[in-house]
């Protein structure tokens, strides 16, 4: 009898001993990424089409470092978004809640947060995020993007009153200043009304100036 319970203790604790293994493995894989120093900022690219020029913009109390993105020409609704630069989509989905704004109801109830949505991560710690797009993503969660890919269509789903694209750049969990094509935006503070009209040169590498 002293033998089997000393055998199911043995067997309890070897199983306890796996399993805070596996956590403290998966602990690592998670947490020693974060500790590592960033990578190099990736040469971002405006997530909109080659030779476009669009308005960039903030507000007092849209948060530090958020920039929103409008056409300054023809229709917003549906417009195409692509990545600002390779990485592996890591959110495809929706944030909050979509809301009922479209382009055949562009007054219908709001949603909440930002919509439909795509994250994605270019490694080293950099990430980009894309909100209120106008329908579920083009991409999925784990799939590869290059630069210039599009990964859905400008929208006002979720917390939005027009047809725009709220965009960030974060390193880590900071989020940053943006950069296109190697220059800062000059988006750092919502304190007040912020606009500026960049070209896009996302565009493919023979096209690029």
């Amino acid at each position: 009898m002293l033998g089997r319970v000393t055998t199911r203790k043995r067997a309890i604790l070897l199983v306890l001993a796996f399993a805070t293994a596996a956590v403290v493995i998966t602990a690592a894989f998670i947490v020693v990424p974060m500790l590592l120093p960033p990578g190099p900022r990736p040469l971002f690219q405006l997530p909109v089409a080659c030779g476009e020029t669009w308005q960039l913009s903030t507000y007092p109390g849209h948060d530090d470092f958020d920039v929103d993105f409008y056409p300054t020409e023809g229709e917003g609704w549906g417009r195409p978004v692509l990545a600002s630069f390779d990485g592996t989509v890591s959110e495809a989905g929706v944030n909050g809640s979509v809301g009922g704004r479209t382009p055949d109801n562009p007054n219908g109830p709001k949603g909440r947060g930002g919509g439909y949505l795509v994250k994605i991560d270019h490694g080293g710690k950099w990430q980009t995020q894309y909100l209120h797009l106008l329908e579920p993503p083009l991409v999925t969660e784990g799939q590869k993007v290059v630069q210039g890919q599009q990964i859905g269509r400008l929208g006002s789903t979720g917390n939005s009153g027009f047809p725009h694209l709220h965009y960030e750049q974060r390193r880590g969990w900071e989020k940053m200043e943006t950069y296109f094509d190697g220059q800062p935006s000059g988006i750092t503070t919502d304190d007040r009304e912020y606009t500026l009209k960049l070209k896009s040169n996302n565009c493919p590498a023979g096209a690029r100036k």
